[in-house]
């Protein structure tokens, strides 16, 4: 009776010592699965990404015979520069570097102050329709700025401010996107900080300029980028506010480069190339604060 009440309770055991080993190894062999599959999507996203980008400098660099070549391929068979230097003799390059950093940078400053500024009012003070004001606001982002062109364009002719540094900045110095994000990167800020500067005596733009805004740098990094990559990029807004060269920004004077004779398409893709340069560098230099900033504000 000993002998067979004792092997009841060793059998578990054994089982025990069995199975483990293997589900670890199991564990661990899906993990390494997961691994891999999730390395090689990224590897894929990575070659589509950059592909296009590829494709654009070897064009840039191809010689007039080699554009048309069959079949293509996103190495040039013979290197040129002659697209760099087209850009160089035919535009007012710095002219229009100069314009276009100037619109960016400006209506990005700006941009930065306003959203701000309705960023803190709809999320640290307290006032009547302040939830019906922002559901307003975010009801604009379903607007295309496209569809407001006319009207705005109208305006800045009656206000004569049509081929005017004001005439580009201005219309571009808020934006829907940049209140959301700084008002749910505000309302974590805690409470008791309000409360502790208006015991020591201070109002409602002192808080702001000296205890909110010092403390939202990844959130205003990150919204400096976005906004200066989007503007920095922006095609029709500068074509259809200016129509003399020397006040046009890089992308929309690259139109130069496309007729009725044909296309330059060395000479487009080497601006395209010059123009997107300073937005890496951008990027790369904001980098940490930008994924903070986008982290902390909720997108996903």
């Amino acid at each position: 009776m000993s002998t067979d009440l004792a092997r009841p309770a060793t059998r578990p055991e054994a089982g025990r010592t069995v199975d483990g080993p293997r589900r670890h190894h199991g564990v661990r062999l899906a993990s390494r699965v997961a691994s891999a599959a999730a390395a090689v999507v990224l590897v894929v996203a990575a070659v589509a990404t950059l592909l296009p980008f590829l494709w654009m400098l070897g064009v840039a660099f191809r010689t007039s015979a080699d554009l048309y070549a069959h079949p293509a391929s996103i190495v040039p068979t013979a290197w040129s520069l002659d697209g760099f230097r087209a850009v160089y003799d035919q535009l007012p390059f710095g002219r229009l570097v100069l314009n276009t950093f100037v619109f960016a940078g400006g209506a990005t400053l700006l941009l930065l102050f306003f959203d701000s500024l309705t960023a803190y009012a709809l999320a640290r003070l307290e006032f009547r329709g302040r939830n019906a004001l922002f559901v307003l606001i975010l009801a604009t982002l379903m607007v295309p700025f496209q569809v407001t062109i006319i009207p705005v364009f109208l305006t800045l002719f009656h206000l004569g401010w049509l081929n005017t540094e004001q005439g580009l900045i201005v219309p571009r110095a808020t934006s829907a996107l940049g209140i959301f994000m700084l008002r749910q990167f505000f309302m974590q800020l805690p409470r008791e900080l309000d409360e502790a500067a208006r015991i020591d005596g201070a109002g409602a733009w002192t808080i702001y300029w000296r205890i909110v805004l010092p403390l939202s740098k990844p959130a205003l990094a990150s919204l400096f980028v976005i906004q200066f990559a989007a503007l920095w990029n922006d095609f029709l807004w500068p074509l259809v506010v200016t129509s003399d060269i020397s006040k046009r920004t890089l992308p929309s004077a690259l139109t130069l480069f496309s007729s009725q004779d044909g296309v330059d398409h060395a000479a487009l893709m080497a601006g395209a190339a010059i123009s997107l340069s300073p937005l890496a560098i951008a990027f790369l230099l904001a980098q940490r604060f930008f994924v903070q900033g986008v982290a902390a504000s909720g997108i996903k």
